[in-house]
């Protein structure tokens, strides 16, 4: 069952500062629409903030971290001790997410929902929902109990993160197997085949992409009664991170703060909470079309514009991260530039 905080009404767009906000735009020293997709952030950004100016000064990144009980079927190129190592290096800062993170003087949150590891590492925060999820192509891939709590540790990030003053959310997550989870997750809500949505993750030869999907097509049909409900996905074929990612983005649309959403992993994370709650869409902008198959199914029926085709497939939030200027120059332009009387430029007949 989805804990009721999922179900709360998201804070509305403010339209009126939208409409200033478009209205700006006509006036700038530019022809019309000669921006493209940067002029739509820019006002979709006002009005998120309710500021006819807005800016990005502040990012978030939240690191969502979960081992995946289905790595036993063999569906990872690489093996589950990665998860743990590659939490000591996010706060070592050698990660891609750590430079990156440093780069945009953005607030890094790196959270350890239960790996197969016991971890004690200086600031990472360690919650211990599980020794990673359970192997969801022969069982549920987490209790209520452990869906809900990791929902709710999504939440508490963004809690954080407007303590600190941040004006822009990134998740990212980092776990073994997540790619399969993720599949899955997408399988199921959209109603596609798995065939169509998996890709090689980290690395998987032919071979291992169809064993990958075979797997998966097992579970969708082991969880088949369950799946028409988004909890119910989440929980059965999900992940602790998937999880976390949902109650994220979820809470972003309830508090009013604007959410950049990475690649595959986190953009089926989105697309589950908007199975949730579908107002909480209004707040999610989309950074980068990403390598893996299923990406880009998921952000078409989302609807979704991403920033970036770079062929990425880190993960970590990376992709996000790197789209982050594009969002503060739209800023810029939209609040610096001249309109053309200020400017004492001709504009065209009206």
């Amino acid at each position: 069952m989805t804990t009721n905080w999922c179900l709360q009404a998201c804070r509305p767009l403010d339209q009126l500062v939208r409409e200033q906000a478009l209205e700006r735009q006509q006036q700038l020293t530019k022809p019309t629409g000669s921006l493209g997709q940067l002029e739509r952030l820019a006002v979709l950004l006002a009005a998120q903030q309710a500021k006819l100016k807005p800016r990005i000064d502040k990012p978030w990144v939240a690191i969502f971290a979960g081992d995946h009980g289905v790595v036993e079927e063999g569906v990872s190129a690489y093996p589950q001790a990665v998860t743990g190592q590659m939490l000591q290096n996010f706060v070592a800062g050698g990660a891609a997410i750590s430079v990156l993170a440093r780069q945009l003087n953005a607030g890094l949150d790196v959270v350890d929902l239960g790996t197969v590891q016991s971890l004690a590492l200086t600031g990472v925060l360690h919650l211990h929902l599980g020794p990673g999820t359970a192997n969801f192509a022969r069982q549920p891939a987490m209790s209520v109990e452990q869906c809900q709590a990791a929902l709710q540790a999504g939440r508490d990030s963004v809690t954080r993160a407007l303590a600190a003053g941040s004006d822009l959310f990134i998740g990212g997550e980092m776990g073994i197997g997540n790619t399969t989870a993720a599949a899955a997750l997408a399988s199921a809500l959209l109603g596609h085949a798995p065939s169509v949505v998996v890709g090689p993750g980290t690395g998987l030869d032919e071979a291992g992409v169809r064993r990958k999907a075979e797997v998966i097509e097992r579970a969708l049909t082991l969880h088949a009664a369950a799946l028409t409900d988004p909890f119910e996905a989440l929980r059965h074929v999900g992940g602790f991170e998937l999880a976390a990612l949902s109650g994220a983005y979820l809470a972003c649309a309830q508090q009013g703060l604007p959410v950049l959403v990475d690649g595959f992993i986190c953009t089926a994370a989105a697309l589950c909470a908007v199975r949730m709650n579908p107002a909480c869409r209004d707040w999610l902008l989309f950074a980068h079309s990403g390598a893996e198959p299923g990406h880009r199914l998921v952000l078409q029926s989302l609807a979704a514009e991403p920033l970036l085709d770079l062929g990425l497939r880190l993960g970590e939030g990376s992709g996000a991260a790197l789209a982050v200027p594009l969002l503060q120059l739209a800023c810029a332009l939209h609040g610096e530039m001249a309109t053309f009387a200020e400017a004492a430029v001709s504009d065209r007949p009206a």
